[in-house]
């Protein structure tokens, strides 16, 4: 499970529960310079190839192929990394969409140029915002669970985040994920009320990558620390199986 900008492994722990519940073994790994105890220069320049490379190495030291899910950032970085290794299957959360794929509403460019303002953008850490974060990122989690989730908070890599949000000014190209839809079968899945990764938006990706895709009734983005959480990690859990079955 590859968790999203600013956060760690730890936004996983509920949804996580049905697939441990279910006897599966989970993984839960905080991309590089997101450790609870990484001072916030530990994200500098690090590039989104670097988070790739990180769940690529993990993948490969797996006995069996995995089931890949990732949220929001981590949706990019699972896209990218299911492009280098064999992966069962691919669960996207609101996934960030791929080089070439073009955002869908102005709440999306607005959410973009917010974190912009932040901080030295394509070089140094960016800290959170956490009134920019609950605006568009937990909006429709509860108040408590909103604080909660802001005091875990990391800094994040301007350079990975302007790869991602800015893809058309890389010239590298760092997330293309190339040519045809990816090989393992995938879902992507979004909230109703996401005002980070609109389901127009996420639905282009999935038609992108040739995924199954859903909308999810009464979310936002930051799904994972919402009441439906769980019920979430059920649908998930239950199309992998069936993939798997099929």
């Amino acid at each position: 499970m590859v968790h999203g900008a600013f956060c760690g492994g730890w936004v996983f722990e509920a949804f996580a529960r049905p697939f441990e519940a279910a006897g599966h073994e989970v993984l839960r790994p905080d991309l590089r310079g997101h450790g609870p105890h990484d001072p916030p220069s530990a994200v500098a320049n690090l590039s989104m190839r670097d988070y790739v490379a990180d769940i690529v190495a993990l993948c490969v030291d797996l006995p069996e192929p995995p089931l890949l899910i990732g949220h929001s950032l981590g949706g990019l970085v699972a896209m990218l990394a299911a492009s280098h290794t064999p992966v069962a299957a691919l669960a996207l959360l609101a996934p960030s969409a791929p080089w070439g794929v073009a955002v869908a509403s102005l709440e999306e460019a607005a959410s973009a140029l917010g974190v912009q303002m932040l901080g030295p953008f394509f070089t140094g850490p960016i800290a959170p915002d956490p009134s920019l974060i609950k605006l568009y990122g937990l909006n429709r989690a509860d108040p408590g669970v909103q604080d909660a989730a802001i005091a875990c908070l990391r800094h994040e890599s301007g350079r990975a985040l302007g790869q991602a949000l800015n893809w058309w000014l890389d010239p590298f190209m760092t997330t293309s994920l190339g040519a045809g839809p990816l090989r393992a079968p995938a879902l992507a899945m979004v909230g109703e009320h996401d005002r980070i990764h609109a389901p127009a938006s996420v639905r282009r990706t999935a038609q992108r990558i040739g995924a199954d895709f859903h909308v999810l009734p009464g979310v936002g983005h930051w799904l994972l620390v919402e009441q439906q959480a769980t019920q979430i990690a059920h649908g998930v859990l239950a199309w992998a199986e069936e993939k798997a079955a099929g």
